[in-house]
């Protein structure tokens, strides 16, 4: 299993061999915080990573942090599930239309979301604004476990909600990735990045960014 992120390490020793850049914005995940079993998190939050994805991730950051100790204003950003229309499997469609299960309401766990426009203009801000060797969750405002997100979504699109099974038989009827990402429960505290960043989120709930009046589905 390997969990050291070569390709980062190499990127950045390149950018110390040349003129180092003034600033830096690395894009991480909100992995690196493992199953908070569904408690708010804020970025003093120890990492915990769970699988070799996170941990990958944990490995870049600490070169990322590296890179800042020469004088790159280097920023780390924890992204979760990105959604939008023009992403290739941003949107839930088609893992509504295969009916794909997601867990019963008493097994669920929280999910976390940013539109991908509030995430290109969390990056750019993040150039200015961000602070050197500070690490900012970039998420929207949405507090809501991943089943409600999914039949949020049925209802916005017009397609049947998906069907509802226990965790004890998730194991024989969904993938092992989703299986990791129903495996850990957390919810975001975006304050940090709506203070420090000045971002005003233009999709700050799912539900604006799933509506057909955003054009997300083709409306």
């Amino acid at each position: 299993m390997v969990t050291h992120d070569p390709r980062t390490r190499d990127l950045l020793r390149a950018l110390r061999l040349r003129t180092p850049p003034q600033a830096l914005v690395y894009a991480s995940t909100t992995g690196v915080y493992g199953d908070c079993q569904g408690q708010r998190v804020s970025e003093s939050r120890p990492v915990q990573p769970h699988t070799a994805r996170a941990r990958r991730r944990v490995d870049a950051e600490q070169w990322v942090r590296l890179l800042g100790r020469t004088g790159v204003r280097s920023t780390i950003l924890r992204v979760p599930g990105i959604y939008a229309q023009d992403r290739e499997g941003g949107t839930p469609r088609e893992r509504l239309l295969k009916g794909t299960p997601v867990l019963q309401a008493q097994d669920d766990v929280y999910t976390n979301h940013i539109h991908a426009n509030d995430l290109a203009r969390a990056c750019a801000l993040a150039l200015w604004r961000g602070r050197a060797q500070r690490v900012l969750n970039i998420c929207d405002d949405t507090d809501m476990k991943m089943g409600d997100y999914f039949d949020l979504a049925a209802d916005l699109m017009g397609l049947p909600r998906p069907p509802r099974v226990p965790r004890a038989t998730a194991n024989e009827a969904l993938p092992l990735m989703l299986l990791s990402f129903m495996s850990e429960s957390r919810r975001l505290d975006n304050a940090r990045m709506k203070r420090e960043l000045r971002l005003k989120l233009t999709m700050p709930h799912v539900r604006q960014g799933l509506s057909p009046q955003a054009g997300l589905f083709g409306a």
